[in-house]
């Protein structure tokens, strides 16, 4: 093995999933992912642990699973950040030099940075991160990197995100049930940012959107140096709230409607298509028409994209933005979305991939939106290491099953039983989780969660046996 080789792993521990991911830095600075691994996460709810029990089951699966098929063992982990309580804002600070002739040096700019983890915030919050814009030596003002150059007096505009101290220490305690450290805690919109956005957008001016289950993440960039930002508290879990309403139907099936039917676009959607929705507990099906699908989907949409909006002029830069919106995460593979967002922003909108810093043949696999946060955490990692000049526990080695500590000793995971209905189908078993809705348990094998549940509603659907029309049924 090349002793240059180096290894970083990571957890996504999003709304609706969760993410472990391992990767390795090849010697043309390009990320190759070696493992990935996604799990249901009932235990969060709009981007906070409420549930650590339910956590900690669905880590331990995703952390188990990758490392068996990557063949890298790992103690230390990087992970993200996010949430309603997330805030930012903008200080100065400065220091004077002792010798004025001297260089400065990254000791100096370091210290810097570190002297911003002092200021006084409210009680209950910690800083997550001090992301320096520019730097000022004497009078000269708009340096990138002072390194190198001479000078008396030391400043610098930073950007400072905050949190609440709680949910990160939840954070830390589900990753510490499973036997691992944080090796460092990230803000998933900048990990997402680093791993969708190119360095020319960041150049010209580009706001990142990653719409996730339960937030949406906004980061500003312009001239290669974060700007603003934000998490808006609602996304792709809200409009499927608003589907079940609207259509009067369960969670599942509305969830099923907006992602293969959905649109979130109701004029461009088709006036004479209607999808069939199997009825609640034996009653008839129900048919809901393509178009009224969609304006029940847009009106939540234009929501978020004004709240976008309102984040794009609170930041001073909606003039300078060239590069447009760039939007990533789950909710971007909503149907017709960079076409309504640019009909309400006025701004060019593409789709972000997680695929610009990626190598190797697993760049087509994961080179989805929904994976944008997991690989930007990796790519964070190694500039993190990079930087500090640190190591992380991650390794080639033969896989141990995990034992959870801090609980009851137990393993489990989020899988499903099987039980032979009065028709001979199958049916679910599971039990409530912490939003309401039925979660799988037993053993899911080698077949993600979203396969299993996807042929889970398809045998369900059979047994509901919908009356055969024209018209498109949910299955």
């Amino acid at each position: 093995m090349d002793k240059k080789e180096k290894y970083v792993a990571a957890i996504d521990i999003g709304t609706t999933k969760i993410v472990a991911i391992v990767g390795k830095e090849n010697e043309n600075g390009k990320v190759e992912i070696l493992g990935i691994s996604k799990a249901l996460s009932p235990g969060v709810d709009r981007g906070v642990v409420l549930n650590i029990e339910k956590t900690v089951e669905s880590i331990e699966k995703t952390v188990e699973d990758v490392q068996q098929t990557s063949g890298i063992i790992f103690s230390e982990v990087f992970v993200g950040i996010a949430g309603q309580h997330i805030k930012s804002m903008k200080n100065r600070g400065y220091i004077t030099r002792e010798n004025y002739e001297a260089e400065i040096n990254k000791e100096e700019v370091f210290k810097l940075i570190d002297d911003m983890y002092k200021i006084h915030i409210n009680i209950g919050e910690e800083i997550i991160h001090v992301l320096p814009q520019s730097f000022i030596v004497d009078n000269e003002t708009g340096i990138k990197n002072p390194s190198g150059m001479c000078g008396k007096r030391l400043e610098a505009n930073f950007h400072i995100v905050i949190g609440d101290i709680a949910s990160a220490k939840n954070i830390e305690r589900c990753i510490q049930r499973v036997n691992m450290k944080v090796k460092h805690m990230f803000l998933e919109p900048l990990a997402s940012a680093d791993a969708t956005l190119t360095d020319d957008e960041k150049e010209a001016g580009v706001v990142l959107v990653d719409i996730g289950g339960g937030t949406t993440d906004v980061a500003i960039y312009y001239d290669n140096i974060i700007r603003h930002t934000a998490v808006i508290p609602f996304g792709g879990n809200l409009i499927t709230e608003d589907i079940k309403k609207g259509c009067e139907t369960l969670w599942r099936y509305a969830e099923l409607l907006k992602i293969n039917y959905g649109s979130a676009f109701g004029d461009i959607a088709p006036d004479d298509k209607v999808v069939s929705v199997p009825g609640i507990s034996g009653r008839p099906p129900k048919e809901i028409s393509f178009k009224s699908l969609a304006y029940i989907i847009q009106s939540r949409m234009e929501e978020l994209i004004d709240a976008v909006n309102f984040e794009i002029k609170n930041s001073g830069y909606a003039d300078k933005l060239a590069a447009g919106i760039v939007v990533t995460g789950g909710g971007s593979m909503l149907k017709h979305l960079p076409q309504l967002m640019k009909f309400r922003t006025a701004m060019d909108v593409k789709i972000g991939l997680p695929n610009e810093h990626l190598a190797g043949t697993s760049k087509t696999e994961i080179n989805q939106p929904m994976y944008a946060t997991a690989v930007g955490l990796i790519i964070k990692g190694f500039e993190y290491l990079d930087t500090y000049k640190k190591t992380v526990d991650a390794r080639p080695g033969v896989f141990k099953p995990i034992v959870v500590t801090g609980g009851t000793g137990v393993k489990s995971g989020p899988v499903i039983t099987g039980k032979v209905g009065a028709n001979g189908g199958t049916v679910m078993t599971g039990e409530v989780g912490a939003n309401g809705r039925t979660e799988p348990t037993g053993n899911e094998g080698r077949l993600s969660p979203l396969e299993v549940i996807k042929d889970y509603f398809l045998k369900l659907f059979e047994e509901d046996k919908p009356i055969k029309k024209k018209q498109t049924t949910l299955v």
